[in-house]
C-alpha cells in the first residue's frame, strides 16, 4: 500500500498553526528526522547530542511470536495443525518478541535551536527517572496533529490506490525526510 506524504510547504503551515514550543517541536522532530510518533514520544533529553548535533533514536517494536505448544514451531495465525509435528492446535503459546533498533541521526540547526529553547524553558517532563521531551501519549500527539492541520486549512489526502480519503496523521509523514540546511 503506497503512503500519501504532505509536502515540505504543508508541514511548514503544520509548524505555523501550532500554539505552543512542545506541539512545534513534536511536529518538527516527526518530521525532519522521519521518526514514528513512538519514537518521539520515548525520546529522552540525554538522546541529544547537542555538541555533536546529533539524536539517537531508539525504535522499539514488540511482535507476538506464535509457536506450537507440543514442540515449539513458528506457527501462523490459521494454523490448526502444527506443520512440524502434526498436532491439532487449539491454543498456541504466544511469545512477544521485542525488536530494537538504533539509529543516530544528524539534527539541523533549526531544530537543534528549538530543543535549547524548549529544553531551556522546562519544557520536558521526568516520569520513572526518565526526562522525557514529550511527556503526552500517542492519542494526544494525534490530537495534536489533526488540531494543527484543521487550523492550517490542509486538505484530507487521498490514497491513490484505494481512493479513500483520509485526515492528516503522523503516518503521513514518518520517513519522509527533509534535506538538511
Amino acid at each position: 500500500m503506497s503512503k500519501v506524504y504532505l509536502e515540505t510547504i504543508e508541514i511548514e503551515a503544520l509548524e505555523r498553526a501550532t500554539t505552543n514550543l512542545r506541539d512545534h517541536l513534536l511536529i518538527r522532530v516527526l518530521f525532519h528526522l522521519g521518526c514514528r510518533i513512538s519514537e518521539a514520544l520515548g525520546l529522552e533529553v540525554k538522546d541529544i547530542d547537542f555538541t555533536q548535533g546529533m539524536v539517537t533514536i531508539e525504535h522499539l517494536k514488540s511482535r507476538i511470536k506464535l509457536a506450537c505448544p507440543k514442540c515449539g514451531a513458528r506457527l501462523g495465525k490459521t494454523h490448526t495443525f502444527c506443520p512440524k509435528c502434526g498436532v491439532k492446535v487449539a491454543e498456541a503459546l504466544a511469545k512477544e518478541q521485542e525488536h530494537r533498533r538504533v539509529r543516530t541521526l544528524p539534527l539541523d540547526n533549526g531544530t537543534l535551536k528549538i530543543l535549547k529553547d524548549y529544553i531551556q524553558r522546562g519544557g520536558p517532563v521526568t516520569r520513572n527517572g526518565k526526562e522525557l521531551l514529550f511527556g503526552i501519549n500517542r492519542h494526544r500527539a494525534w490530537q495534536i496533529i489533526k488540531e494543527c492541520a484543521q487550523r492550517a486549512s490542509l486538505p484530507g489526502l487521498i490514497n491513490p490506490e484505494t481512493g479513500k480519503t483520509h485526515g492528516v496523521s503522523p503516518i503521513n509523514y514518518e520517513t519522509h525526510l527533509l534535506p538538511m540546511q
